[in-house]
């Protein structure tokens, strides 16, 4: 390997993908490498076998659960929303080529012991039993005043200034109840805690307004989903790198970051070779994770450690309607937490399980010595379990920008059902890597870029 590359990219994570392919485009020579013989690293979806082999490695997947090759089982489960970055990058990319997606039936919240549907149209709102009579008619006038508001137009503004007011300012101005807010901040604006509450409005309104618009552009629910599994993901955006030019080494062991004596990145070794680049981005899984990472790349984040419960069922969740796909969110109010608990449900109409079987991941930010109680609240709503799969994994965050030694460390990924941070952290990695801000140019077709 005499060649110099300008970028090596180390692990096959979404985020590590979306950032290969982005550089591929913009002409940069990249190489990209990762230790397992499957895309997606922590991000991956996997078959039966696949799957009890991590979990329980002497024990073989049952046969009543059909064939290895019908399942694609995330280990990480988020949902795209339709309006988000996530369906930006898609889309300007073109990536949406190589994927064909679904809609999730619906999205739903518990409140008071129950779950209920997150009202779609206004006259789901109104029958909704998430709240009273006239707390629906002041929610009308909260979200009325959301629709209408317009940065110039003072008119709009109510006396208020979402720069300036907190949300809790905006929720007393109308008057809308505890419950509500918890509806409004966790299942429509997306926020794992109530920190968001006393900070500036403005992210709360852009982030309700995203979710509505989301909403607004299929009916049932903001999300949408790729066929096949979010294994999907990464593996379009490795042919998007390939078509200009990247190169991608699968089950390959990476034996070395190497510096010199500045400590600034000179190359990667891998089984007796060494490959020389100017930069590196990789997942922390390379840079430190599982080893004493102190003084190193990484750090694990306070509150650090997402776990995440993978539930085989063979029925839809009971008081969803028979979904054949949704999400529910446990706001943390409502079980005395400080964090929600997330439920992703994906069943055989996304050709990611058998027929007849049900994929629920139950997932949260763990706050006690015992996570697997901490998800318990989402896992009883789920009805009989077939098989269950629980994961604990540390969250982690680089020590350093980069920007001095040219060795760029990616994020875990979060709790959130969704992909706003993980598109954040690319814009971020982005900006330290190239040095401007990532902007999504419409590139040329594949038939002109190979003609």
């Amino acid at each position: 390997m005499d060649e110099e590359y300008d970028v090596i990219v180390l692990g096959t994570g979404l985020t590590e993908c979306i950032l290969s392919g982005l550089l591929s485009v913009e002409g940069k020579k990249v190489l990209h490498m990762d230790r397992n013989d499957y895309y997606g690293g922590d991000s991956a979806s996997l078959n039966l076998t696949q799957l009890y082999r991590k979990f329980r490695p002497n024990q073989a997947p049952p046969s009543e659960l059909g064939r290895d090759r019908d399942y694609a089982v995330d280990l990480i489960p988020k949902f795209i929303i339709a309006s988000g970055e996530m369906t930006k990058i898609l889309v300007h990319t073109e990536v949406t080529r190589y994927l064909e997606f679904k809609q999730i039936a619906g999205s739903f919240v518990y409140r008071d012991g129950r779950i209920s549907k997150v009202p779609s149209t206004e006259i789901e709102a109104v029958k909704s039993p998430l709240m009273g009579l006239f707390e629906k008619r002041r929610a009308k006038k909260f979200f009325e005043f959301l629709q209408t508001w317009r940065d110039d137009d003072p008119a709009t503004h109510q006396g208020l200034n979402l720069d300036r007011d907190s949300m809790k300012t905006i929720y007393e101005k109308f008057g809308l109840e505890p419950g509500t807010q918890d509806f409004i901040g966790h299942a429509m604006a997306l926020y794992l805690d109530d920190d968001y509450i006393t900070k500036p409005a403005r992210e709360t309104y852009s982030r309700i307004v995203l979710y509505t618009s989301s909403m607004a552009r299929y009916g049932k629910s903001p999300y949408i989903y790729p066929l096949y599994g979010l294994g999907e993901l990464p593996q379009s955006f490795a042919r998007l790198s390939a078509i200009y030019g990247g190169t991608y080494m699968l089950d390959k062991p990476i034996d070395e970051v190497i510096t010199d004596a500045d400590g600034k990145f000179v190359g990667v070794k891998s089984g007796g070779e060494t490959v020389k680049a100017k930069q590196v981005i990789g997942d922390p899984s390379y840079f430190g994770a599982g080893k004493e990472a102190e003084g190193g790349k990484i750090r694990v984040i306070e509150e650090g450690k997402v776990v995440r419960a993978i539930c085989i069922l063979k029925h839809p969740i009971p008081g969803t309607d028979d979904s054949d796909s949704c999400q529910i969110i446990i706001p943390q109010n409502q079980v005395n937490r400080r964090n929600d608990i997330y439920i992703a449900m994906v069943s055989s109409t996304h050709n990611v399980c058998a027929k007849d079987v049900y994929v629920a991941i139950v997932s949260t930010i763990v706050e006690t010595d015992k996570p697997e109680l901490e998800i318990a609240p989402g896992v009883n709503l789920l009805g009989p379990i077939y098989d269950k799969f629980v994961s604990v994994t540390p969250i982690y965050v680089p020590t350093a920008p980069g920007t001095a030694d040219n060795i760029f460390v990616t994020k875990s990924y979060d709790a959130t059902s969704h992909f706003e941070t993980v598109v954040e952290d690319v814009h971020d990695v982005w900006k330290r890597v190239v040095g401007s801000d990532l902007v999504l140019k419409k590139r040329d077709t594949e038939a002109e870029v190979q003609g």
